[in-house]
């Protein structure tokens, strides 16, 4: 589809160049080396439009519009609508406990443990393994984690609180491998990124354009080592929690087709009913998780739900029923459906320094809406 201007598609031009010039000015003042935003409504997608450079480095080219960003835990929402996928076709049921489908996982109390604990971050797992670090130092292949993951003892029994957990997700992979018979990056591109139009986004790198790939502003303890977010090893690792990369284009694509109720430009990929489901809050109703713990953190499955008090990303201004998710290299998306809106800011400042940023920067696509 071809994009448009503001003037078209129910923004208010004026305050949609407060965004524009918000990150602008983020970037003059250093606080991000880099970013990339798109905005749609009603369908129709605005310009994607780039700030900064390509990398942190003071010669870097610019960002381009098109460029490629790590999404980190964006990936989560992907792989859980995978997984309904497999649920929509009659492959599995997401009350049936994880050792169905991964027998070595029913140990150390997780039996009870199903798919929608998992989905839902109420399983009791952690976010990730004690030993994450000395893995990835060690160049683990993913079925390292998947193992590690398994003799895990959890925090806490499913059900009965919400702990934000990648362990869980690592595991969703796994079953979608399993069930499939494909690996996760397969799977995932053939039956989601392939039919949405979906050109510039992979489970690791493979097979997408390296000239493209900004690189992320990592942490002390990352910097120059080969086990980083910009190493070849993260990069080909495929890890189902955080490993996904993507353009804001296409993020853009794959919210607008949630928003459409599963089609895309006539394509239909999710059946009405899957994504009504990822939609519904899933946390709520659940009568043994304390209530505090339900305001600050709504869940449908896979996509945080606004509104969210424990949680900056979506800003202050989202209307009851939208729904998004955020990621640690400082990416966030999210898609109002009163409002027929979608917003994605790829940026390469992660986000233990620019939450708040991404959530002033939420507020302003917010109020940029007629």
């Amino acid at each position: 589809m071809t994009s448009h201007t503001s003037a078209d598609t129910g923004f208010d031009s004026e305050r949609l160049d407060r965004l524009y010039a918000f990150l602008a000015d983020a970037v003059d003042r250093g606080l991000l080396p880099g970013a990339a935003v798109q905005l749609s409504r009603h369908g129709t997608q605005l310009d994607a439009r780039s700030f900064g450079r390509f990398s942190p480095a003071a010669d870097a080219p610019p960002m381009q519009p098109d460029s490629i960003f790590l999404v980190a835990s964006i990936t989560k929402p992907v792989v859980v609508s995978a997984v309904m996928l497999l649920a929509e076709r009659g492959h599995l049921l997401l009350d049936e406990p994880v050792s169905e489908y991964v027998p070595e996982f029913s140990v150390n109390g997780k039996e009870a443990i199903s798919l929608r604990h998992l989905m839902t971050h109420t399983s009791g797992l952690p976010d990730m393994l004690p030993e994450n670090q000395t893995l990835r130092e060690a160049h683990a292949p993913m079925e390292e984690f998947i193992r590690r993951i398994c003799v895990l003892t959890p925090d806490f029994p499913a059900g009965t609180g919400i702990q934000y957990q990648s362990a869980g997700i690592a595991i969703l992979g796994e079953i979608i491998q399993r069930v499939s018979g494909l690996s996760l990056r397969d799977f995932l591109r053939q039956e989601i990124f392939d039919p949405l139009g979906m050109h510039d986004t992979a489970l690791g790198m493979a097979g997408l354009p390296s000239e493209r790939l900004s690189l992320v502003n990592v942490p002390t303890e990352q910097a120059g080592t080969d086990w980083g977010w910009n190493s070849d090893y993260w990069r080909n690792l495929g890890a189902a929690w955080g490993g996904m990369f993507s353009t804001a284009g296409d993020l853009t694509r794959y919210l607008r087709a949630i928003l459409n109720g599963g089609e895309l430009d006539g394509v239909r990929v999710f059946s009405r009913a899957t994504v009504a489901a990822m939609l519904r809050d899933q946390t709520t109703p659940v009568p043994a998780i304390p209530v505090e713990q339900k305001a600050a953190h709504g869940w449908g499955l896979g996509w945080r739900l606004a509104p969210a008090t424990g949680w900056r990303y979506f800003g202050d201004l989202l209307t009851p029923g939208s729904f998004g998710h955020g990621g640690a290299t400082g990416t966030v998306f999210w898609a109002d459906p009163a409002r027929e809106l979608t917003f994605v800011l790829l940026t390469t400042q992660p986000a233990m320094w620019s939450e708040p940023l991404l959530g002033r920067a939420s507020n302003l696509a917010s109020a940029s809406v007629l």
